[in-house]
């Protein structure tokens, strides 16, 4: 029999609060781009977004 994976994120009530963004930023060393990826709460996706990270 398989074994069954079980992925928790802090709890089964705060998981339904959070949601993975991904963002794509560009380096300054290399000029290369590179994906940031975050956990954060649902209310705070649009401040995720607005805020310029370099």
């Amino acid at each position: 029999m398989a074994k069954k994976a079980v992925a928790t994120l802090r709890g089964k009530s705060s998981a339904r609060n959070t949601v993975k963004c991904i963002r794509m930023v560009r380096s300054d060393r290399s000029g290369a781009y590179a994906f940031q990826e975050d956990l954060i709460p649902t209310e705070e996706v649009k401040n995720f977004f607005a805020e310029k990270k370099v």
